[in-house]
């Protein structure tokens, strides 16, 4: 059934939090969630929809990223730290003092307050913003360090279960849906191959190796407000996948997205490599910014992640073209096929630099 919205839904929810919408505007680039621009006579503000369809926790996302949210303010100001308001996101309470609003379409609604002078980028392009975007999301790690409040909700359950990443993909090559396996059998093969990479990280969880943190999840560029004037990251945003994880699987985010010579779904992967100096740039600003709050293996293992966390999207995009292309959206026929074989040539790029990079990672140590 089609729910129907009001078209004056956005300010009516404003007004529930509290405020005195002047106008309220579509906001951003974000494909997810739907945000908006509310502008008072006070200040501005950025109210969103959570899309349940993506995030089923709703409820419990929210309390994750009130938690952090906290959290984080209170270190900040512990630490002395100037203009706290803009190296945070403050989440805007209702009158009745909760952190969201559900309407009643069943949607749930949050507000923060706009944090002026500062925008996200959607590409790395220098070695100085991948230390910066780095920096950032070391120095979100460090003030998370000493967390002692509840655990956080698991709101995207086993999300970097690699273990489980393989097994869904020699699934669906066992099942080949829609007949796809015969296309692709020797990057097939080449996934199928390394079972043994894509657990590595999880069995140094559980030997106790890698503790278990409150990790990011999504760590790009594009999640890091840098100051419009000086270029210094100033706030990490977009907590929605906040959750307990390894601090890896943030760096290796960073690696994958921003140390590779090619786009994700470029055609051609034949001439991808790693880009050294921002992969040099990457590791530097992440152990900079984490500084003593991360264990030695945590700062050792940088290349490790990498290619862990490549490998798993690898599977990811693979499995999603053998099964119909039923989860990434794609704009051309045999796009998750290229952004898979792209993951792959990383991967391989990984194994053939791997020892000069963790010659370079043990010098930052």
């Amino acid at each position: 059934m089609t729910r129907i919205v009001p078209k004056d839904l956005p300010t009516h929810i404003a007004e529930v939090f509290g405020l005195a919408p002047v106008s309220a505007r579509t906001y951003g680039g974000g494909h997810i969630n739907d945000t908006y621009l509310i502008e008072t006579h006070a200040r501005p503000y950025i109210l969103q929809r959570i899309n349940d369809a993506v995030f089923t926790r709703p409820v419990e996302l929210m309390e994750n990223v009130g938690l952090v949210t906290r959290h984080v303010r209170a270190r900040l100001e512990a630490d002395g730290v100037d203009d706290v308001d803009r190296r945070v996101l403050t989440l805007v309470q209702t009158p009745e003092g909760t952190d969201f609003h559900s309407d009643p379409y069943g949607q749930v609604w949050r507000v923060f307050e706009f944090i002026g002078g500062a925008t996200s980028h959607e590409v790395i392009t220098t070695p100085v913003q991948a230390y910066k975007a780095a920096q950032a999301f070391g120095h979100f790690q460090r003030l998370l360090a000493d967390y002692d409040g509840p655990r956080l909700h698991e709101t995207i359950p086993r999300f970097h279960d690699t273990v489980k990443r393989y097994a869904d993909f020699a699934a669906v090559v066992e099942t080949d849906p829609v007949g796809r396996v015969a296309g692709v059998r020797e990057e097939a093969d080449w996934l199928l191959a390394h079972e043994e990479l894509a657990g590595s990280m999880l069995r140094l969880a559980a030997e106790g190796v890698l503790p278990e943190r409150i990790t990011h999840n999504d760590t790009k560029l594009s999640n890091v407000l840098l100051d419009d004037v000086t270029g210094e990251a100033m706030c990490v945003v977009d907590l929605d996948t906040v959750m307990p994880g390894l601090s890896l699987y943030d760096f290796a985010d960073l690696c994958r997205s921003g140390a590779t010579t090619v786009a994700e779904d470029a055609p051609d992967a034949s001439g991808l490599d790693v880009d050294v100096p921002m992969f040099q740039a990457l590791a530097e600003g992440y152990l900079a910014g984490a500084g003593s709050s991360l264990l030695p293996a945590e700062r050792e293992l940088l290349v490790l992640a990498g290619k862990v966390m490549t490998l798993e999207q690898a599977y990811r995009f693979l499995g999603d073209h053998l099964a119909g292309d039923t989860y990434y959206q794609i704009s051309r026929p045999g796009q998750n096929l290229d952004r898979a074989r792209t993951q792959i040539a990383l991967v391989k790029a990984l194994q053939r630099h791997e020892g000069a990079l963790n010659s370079y990672v043990a010098t930052l140590s």
